[in-house]
């Protein structure tokens, strides 16, 4: 990962502030049209989806709280930093649990149900956008972390990192059902993403920061 050069901290605070508004501006709209998309089609995979955007949008909510902390703590306030930081990335990593469970559990039943999910233009040209927007945020977000020094901010980025992965195995679940009829590749695509957001939130946890 390619260095970033010197800044002060203030600027660094203010591009992290900048990449979270960012995160919740687009994860708003994102979830809001993933969620109506669902709704017309019946896609799990778009539901869980949709959810995973908003809980993004909560996570980037609590990365403004904790940048914004900062911004206005006073030098050499250490320790109330350090508080704010754990405090943080707890949140992070409990609202990655939270959605892998929700997800698993939807997954599971529609599964069991049957239920098919009809094919959604609107899913697949969400998902290819979600794919760029995501590995583009998750890269900066990865890079002002590492240089604030800041865990939450890494496993901010984790999180960013789920949803490119999300968007990936949403692409290829609807994908999978518009093209070739396999119903069962849309609901089974969005317990695939369990797998991946489990983890994500046991790294956050641990404050893990990304190698």
């Amino acid at each position: 990962m390619r260095a970033l050069g010197p800044q002060s901290r203030p600027l660094l605070l203010a591009r992290a502030l900048r990449l979270e508004y960012l995160t919740v501006g687009w994860n708003i709209v994102e979830g809001l049209v993933a969620i109506a998309a669902a709704g017309v089609s019946g896609s799990v995979a778009l539901l869980g989806f949709g959810v995973d955007s908003f809980v993004e949008s909560a996570s980037g909510s609590v990365m403004i709280w904790r940048l914004l902390g900062e911004r206005h703590a006073d030098e050499g306030d250490e320790e109330r930093m350090e508080r704010l930081e754990r405090r943080a990335q707890k949140l992070v990593a409990g609202s990655l649990a939270l959605l892998a469970v929700y997800i698993a559990w939807d997954s599971i039943t529609s599964i069991l149900a049957g239920d098919r999910p009809q094919p959604s233009l609107v899913g697949i040209v969400l998902a290819v956008v979600s794919l760029a927007v995501m590995w583009w945020l998750a890269r900066e977000k990865r890079r002002v972390g590492v240089a604030l020094g800041s865990r939450a901010m890494t496993a901010d980025a984790f999180q960013t990192d789920a949803c490119f992965w999300l968007s990936l195995f949403l692409l290829v679940g609807i994908g999978a059902n518009a093209l070739m009829g396999w119903w069962w590749a849309d609901p089974l695509a969005a317990l695939g993403m369990t797998l991946f957001i489990g983890r994500e939130a046991l790294e956050a946890w641990q404050g893990e920061e990304d190698g």
